[in-house]
């Protein structure tokens, strides 16, 4: 069965303050990822943690090469990266205890978003927080 996003789960998700690690975040200027975690820090308020082949410090917070590295608790794992490699990815969230999985846009894995459903993590996948955010007028 496909996975269908809870809008209750993207409206809580934008609204409640929280930390996103958001993964694929980097300095190039033409990835999404760095409008996207600008807006969910400066417009919504989170807090985001960087996280990249590089470990790039982006928008003034310490990035990190991987989610285990990453002190503290995270709330939401931001998912830039391919669909071919997200399900890893996923399985380092529910490894390091994340709260949530955000697959962005264009990012679908069912298999992964089933491991972490299982694994009691909220799932959001194939789309965007800055789309879904103006939409719930916010």
């Amino acid at each position: 069965m496909a996975h269908q996003n809870d809008p209750q789960v993207i409206r809580r998700l934008l609204t409640e303050h929280g930390r996103w690690a958001v993964v694929g975040l980097s300095n190039n200027p033409r990835r999404a990822a760095v409008g996207v975690s600008l807006f969910l820090k400066d417009r919504l308020g989170m807090e985001i943690v960087p996280v990249s082949l590089k470990g790039d410090d982006v928008h003034g917070q310490q990035g990190y090469t991987r989610l285990a590295d990453v002190p503290g608790t995270i709330d939401v794992v931001d998912c830039f990266v391919n669909s071919s490699r997200v399900g890893a990815v996923v399985d380092q969230a529910i490894a390091v205890g994340a709260k949530a999985v955000w697959l962005q846009l264009g990012v679908i894995d069912e298999d992964a978003a089933r491991r972490a459903a299982e694994a009691g993590l909220d799932v959001v996948m194939d789309t965007c927080p800055a789309m879904e955010a103006p939409a719930l007028g916010l």
